[in-house]
């Protein structure tokens, strides 16, 4: 929308991202006014729809001056609150699921980030809490059990048993007296801390559930699952079914309005109603097979959630097999992995409720339709038609093959000689281009006929005479059906034509000066050249482009081999060389011998007894030399 506007406005892009923003408000404010809510969206994708409609004639050569302004605003209101129009009601519901579609990890992603915003004031409480006193440990454990039953989904924490039963689990594996340790943790830490425990307390709760121990609050969620798939499945196919239907009558009123011309027996609607009816169950009916394929992907994926659930289920028994006490390391990961699991029924059953809604809110995106084509009245234009369906089309087609020698100048594919055939991009999501340009019908084309390759894009056709007929031209026919899609620019998102209406080239560059056209992306094949050394200093000054002087050098080195190279003396230079010679004089040299020798003599040992007396006055003392010889 950008680019329109540089166009149309003559400014920058900031520039025209800010007129067009103003404009978007305005029409906003419009259609408030007159009792419509309507979103940004939508209005930005009306403003595009009604510069591209020739019908409007805004001429992008010149600024858009403020009557301009005010005609476009005027044209954008003026579709946005038409209630009886199929076509906005077609644009709306290509808005709306393109606001609101999204994948399973995408949504799950999503989910998984409103609940941590959510949970994020508890958590900063529980982090943040220096409890000391016996009551305060109390309230920052009750928290914990709070944040638990919140984050793994698994009851309220205002029902009491469920509390129960959480503080239960909680004190097996995290007792009241580890709060301490816990509050010393970073924050960091505590909040990985606290995410384990979920997990742990919820795999112990689900392995309660599973041996009748507890559980009583947690909801079965396969069992539920099982439930709501068929039935789920089953409304989107009685939806599907209706919009099939109708879009098969419609199909038939037209082709009878354009073999029988205007005067067509009972000819109460007009074409271009019938025709924005049509595209409007047609696209209903291509959102719905995007959710009925989501659905069956879902119903896969619960399958599998439940065989790994009772698996692990089934091991967890035998590592408890009722004892007492069981290793930590072997049975953590077990209700980390239940915990794990339950998470995936929990996504699935997010998944599911959220394609049921958007099912029920496309169908209100039918309403315009259904009361300007009553039923009734539609029964009695298919008085004498024969009815056909798409299935019974590409029956009938099937044996109908194109034969590639009535157009040499075309290429044409077969299933039989075409390698991934089943994988090429046709254009028109597989829709007939030629009935589209002829009758506004909008038919799958059928592959068995024969694919045209035409400037690298794969047209498929609903019969060997449509065929014939685009292949005839299939230029001038690309460019009617261009033309019939700027006038119905719903069917930009239902024929994927988005990279063709990208920008829009001015009146001087189209063949008309009458009518807006788009830009193709286009794609050419292209060359480069560049100079052997564009840099003079990366010269290699041996380097030759010529063969014949590289044959010359190679000659010149091959002969070199086969030359010998002579020397001879003759008297004159013998003996004539001076010669010089050096020595160097011997290194002065000495020695030293030294013995040297110790001795050591005996420690006297010298012993007296009888010093202190006896029964005589008379002291005899005896002497006793014990010192060894010094010669010994």
């Amino acid at each position: 929308l950008s680019t329109v506007g540089v166009k149309l406005f003559r400014m920058s892009r900031a520039q025209a991202e800010g007129v067009i923003k103003k404009i978007i408000r305005e029409i906003v404010q419009e259609c408030v006014r007159r009792s419509h809510s309507v979103s940004d969206t939508l209005v930005a994708f009306m403003i595009k729809a009604v510069v591209l409609d020739p019908i409007n004639q805004f001429n992008v050569d010149r600024p858009l001056t403020k009557q301009d302004v005010r005609r476009l605003t005027q044209l954008c209101v003026d579709r946005l609150v038409d209630q009886r129009s199929p076509s906005v009601d077609t644009i709306k519901m290509q808005v709306y699921f393109d606001m609101n579609y999204t994948s399973q990890r995408e949504l799950r992603e999503e989910h998984e980030h409103l609940l941590l915003a959510k949970l994020s004031p508890v958590v900063c409480e529980i982090t943040e809490t220096r409890a000391k006193t016996h009551q305060a440990l109390d309230g920052l454990y009750r928290k914990i059990v709070s944040y638990i039953l919140l984050r793994s989904g698994m009851g309220s924490p205002t029902n009491l048993s469920t509390v129960r039963e959480t503080t239960a689990a909680l004190r097996s594996v995290f007792p009241q007296s580890e709060l301490g340790t816990f509050m010393s943790l970073m924050k960091r830490d505590k909040e990985q801390q606290l995410v384990e425990l979920t997990r742990i307390v919820t795999g112990i709760r689900l392995f309660n559930k599973n041996t009748g121990k507890g559980g009583e609050d947690v909801d079965d969620l396969p069992e539920i699952l099982n439930e709501a798939l068929p039935i789920c499945s089953m409304y989107i196919e009685s939806e599907l079914g209706t919009s099939r239907n109708l879009a098969y009558q419609y199909t038939a009123i037209l082709e009878n309005f354009q073999r029988a011309g205007a005067g067509a027996r009972g000819y109460i609607f007009p074409p271009d109603l019938l025709k924005q009816a049509l595209y409007n169950v047609r696209q209903h009916e291509a959102f719905l097979n995007i959710i009925l394929a989501d659905v069956i992907l879902c119903a896969k994926r619960v399958e599998t959630l439940q065989a790994d659930l009772h698996s692990e289920m089934e091991e967890l028994k035998a590592t408890v097999q009722s004892r007492a006490a069981v290793p930590t390391a072997q049975v953590f990961p077990r209700f980390t992995a239940l915990a794990k699991l339950w998470s995936g029924f929990q996504d699935e059953m997010i998944f599911l409720s959220v394609l049921n809604n958007m099912v029920t809110s496309l169908k209100s995106f039918l309403a315009s339709q259904s009361q300007l084509l009553p039923e009734d009245q539609v029964s009695i234009l298919l008085e004498g038609m024969e009815v056909k369906s798409d299935e019974q089309r590409l029956k009938e087609s099937a044996e109908n093959h194109m034969d590639p020698s009535e157009f040499e100048n075309q290429e044409w594919l077969f299933p039989e000689t075409t390698a991934n055939f089943d994988k090429l991009p046709f254009e028109y999501k597989g829709m007939c281009a030629y009935t589209l340009v002829k009758d506004g019908s909008l038919l799958p084309g059928n592959p068995s006929i024969g694919i045209l390759k035409h400037r690298n894009k794969f047209y498929i056709f609903s019969s060997k005479e449509a065929a014939c007929d685009f292949a005839a031209n299939p230029d001038e026919n690309i460019e009617q059906l261009a033309e019939i899609v700027r006038r119905s620019p719903e069917l930009i998102q239902l024929l994927d034509l988005h990279h063709q209406f990208v920008c829009i080239t001015p009146y001087s560059e189209t063949e008309s000066e009458e009518r807006l056209l788009v830009k193709p992306i286009t794609m050419c094949d292209s060359c480069t050249q560049t100079d052997t050394h564009p840099v003079e200093s990366n010269i290699v000054k041996s380097y030759e482009w010529n063969e014949w002087e590289l044959r010359r050098k190679a000659i010149k080195l091959a002969n070199l081999r086969r030359k010998v190279t002579h020397s001879m003396q003759t008297n004159l230079s013998h003996m004539r060389r001076d010669n010089v010679s050096q020595v160097y004089l011997p290194r002065d040299t000495a020695c030293q011998t030294k013995k040297e020798g110790t001795s050591n003599v005996p420690q006297p040992q010298v012993y007296l007894a009888g010093l202190r007396g006896g029964e005589t006055k008379t002291t005899h003392f005896i002497k006793t030399n014990l010192t060894r010889p010094a010669d010994e």
